[in-house]
């Protein structure tokens, strides 16, 4: 294969080694991720994921989709990446409640859509995540207390299957396939849009509230509190922070899906806690979302690791972290513990531990492995050794997210649909 040949079958902007702006193309949002691909194709349409398609499974190659590339894995020596920025199509119904969406559009711009009408999509805690990818690996939302999943709203997917054909996949033209993209990953074909319920959202109260460190232990028992019983409306996190330059600090981020008197009345006990450095809650416009957690929105040399949690650990509350930048315990539970219609299934353990370092270099990097593995063996009594397949990092597969019959319908589902090997996933479950 050379930049050559790929360009004889793709209109849109092909780069292969050497040419100008590769190695920024091929770039990961994660810094410490390499992608040592083939090429890059800047697919221009649909027609031109399928032609990608065709040519790879003619010339043996496999390919791999990213938007923004936030899940990269680094798994692609040798194939052809796949960016679909440019499927970029937006629609917004808001007598149908439901979004058409191009596999290359943020949550942010959703939102930013959506918002204005009161209903909301089931976004993440990050405005540039890429819909489609999130919603492949399942989605873990603000609201997924009270809607469950993200991928639980699809309705229907359009791809290119490995024939390099175009379909719309729905329960109803295909139910086997829409099960497994309903959360196991993009193992299965290409996505070159989706459709997907929007949910009620007339009204978003939230925000975040910051304490110093020393105010950990009180934080963490009103966050045990009011997670204990919580309505399904009601998300609350909990956070730990040591960044560069300013003193440790502790947090709460929250969101309640529903009247600002009465989620200001259900965390009402965060103002027994004395000391807040800031406290920004109040009511919060659905495009605003992102603004919560305030994550970065531009690549960043990272390394995320997380595990969900059986029961709390008060001594998460104190724990040292260093030399992690944060640690962070969201609250699940209500609709993502119930059976849902896809490959995710129901999440069981009622919280998650996310825990982020960065690894500018190599000496940093281990340094922040060893710290995530030691608070791991630490917390081993409450850690449940599975983790959402969303939320699988660097070198996980499949096969950490999903068990017995589900983890074998999803490789039989790859076997059945891409004999060839043509899609690579990030997690994939042939692993």
């Amino acid at each position: 294969m050379t930049s050559a040949d790929l360009r004889k079958v793709i209109r849109g902007r092909v780069l292969g080694p050497g040419d100008d702006g590769f190695d920024v193309a091929r770039r990961a949002w994660n810094l410490t991720v390499d992608q040592p691909v083939a090429a890059v194709v800047e697919a221009a349409d649909a027609a031109d994921v399928a032609a990608l398609v065709r040519y790879a499974r003619r010339a043996g190659l496999a390919v791999t989709a990213q938007a923004g590339g936030h899940d990269a894995a680094g798994d692609v020596e040798g194939a052809i990446l796949l960016r679909t920025g440019r499927l970029d199509g937006l629609r917004v119904s808001a007598r149908e409640r439901a979004a058409q969406v191009g596999a290359g559009v943020n949550w942010g711009r959703v939102l930013a859509e959506a918002g204005p009408h009161g209903l909301t999509g089931l976004a993440g805690s990050s405005p540039v995540v890429n819909v489609a990818g999130y919603t492949l690996g399942g989605g873990l939302s603000w609201f997924g207390r009270r809607y469950g999943w993200a991928a639980g709203s699809v309705r229907a997917f359009d791809i290119v299957d490995a024939d390099g054909d175009r379909a719309r996949v729905s329960a109803a033209s295909d139910p086997e396939l829409f099960w497994g993209m309903k959360g196991g990953g993009g193992d299965f074909a290409l996505v070159t849009s989706l459709e997907f319920d929007l949910h009620p959202a007339p009204s978003v109260y939230g925000g975040r509230v910051v304490w110093p460190q020393a105010r950990a232990g009180e934080v963490f028992e009103v966050f045990r509190k009011l997670t204990d019983g919580a309505p399904p409306e009601l998300t609350v996190w909990f956070n730990r922070f040591a960044f560069p330059g300013p003193p440790p600090m502790v947090a709460l981020d929250l969101t309640y899906l529903g009247d600002p008197r009465e989620g200001a009345a259900l965390v009402r006990g965060i103002e027994e806690i004395g000391g807040a450095i800031s406290d920004g809650r109040g009511v919060v416009p659905v495009a605003d979302l992102g603004a919560i957690a305030a994550e970065p929105t531009a690549p960043a040399a990272s390394l995320p690791r997380a595990e969900l949690l059986t029961r709390l650990d008060e001594d998460l509350a104190t724990e040292p972290i260093d030399p992690l930048l944060s640690i962070q315990v969201r609250h699940l539970a209500g609709a993502l513990a119930e059976p849902g219609s896809g490959a995710s299934g129901a999440l069981p353990e009622p919280y998650l531990l996310q825990m982020v370092g960065t690894g500018p270099d190599p000496d940093r990097a281990r340094a922040v492995r060893a710290a995530q593995a030691r608070i791991v063996e630490r917390f081993g009594a409450v850690i449940a050794g599975r983790k959402p397949y969303t939320l699988l990092t660097p070198g996980e597969t499949a096969a950490d997210a999903f068990a017995g019959p589900v983890l074998a319908r999803l490789r039989e589902l790859k076997r059945a649909r891409d004999p060839h090997d043509v899609f690579r996933a990030n997690h994939p479950v042939l692993k």
